[in-house]
């Protein structure tokens, strides 16, 4: 008990910490946001005709995109959404560099309708690693 009382801060981050750690594992399944792999985004593309949707910015989607995706930065996204209406009834498969943005936008379209909308895991970076092909 004095140690904790002597430690308050360190105590404090550690906590802090664990919760954060716990809330990322168990966030995404309460917001109901679905992430999928390389992998799976590529079956989602190819057996699913997915559409992709590109929430970064113009730079980055210029230096290299997946093949067919539409650029709309997350920031446009709501005000954007009418332009992918007619894709509510199927796969969108929501992609950024790194996959946080992704997540965000997935479940802004969750929100609104879009039952089947993916957040890839990893972003473009985990495309990437899986050596799949980006357009420029």
């Amino acid at each position: 008990m004095q140690y904790l009382e002597n430690n308050l801060m360190l105590v404090s981050v550690f906590i802090g910490s664990g919760l954060m750690l716990l809330w990322s594992f168990v966030g995404n399944k309460i917001r109901g946001i679905k992430e999928v792999s390389a992998v799976e985004a590529l079956q989602l593309i190819n057996h699913k005709d997915a559409v992709i949707i590109d929430v970064r910015e113009q730079n980055e989607f210029a230096g290299g995109h997946l093949l067919n995706a539409k650029l709309i930065p997350l920031g446009d996204l709501k005000a954007r959404v009418g332009e992918i209406e007619k894709y509510r009834e199927q796969p969108v498969l929501v992609v950024c560099r790194s996959g946080n943005r992704s997540k965000v936008g997935a479940a802004q379209l969750k929100l609104r309708g879009f039952n089947q909308a993916y957040s890839l895991a990893g972003g473009v970076v985990a495309w990437q690693k899986a050596e799949l092909p980006l357009e420029k």
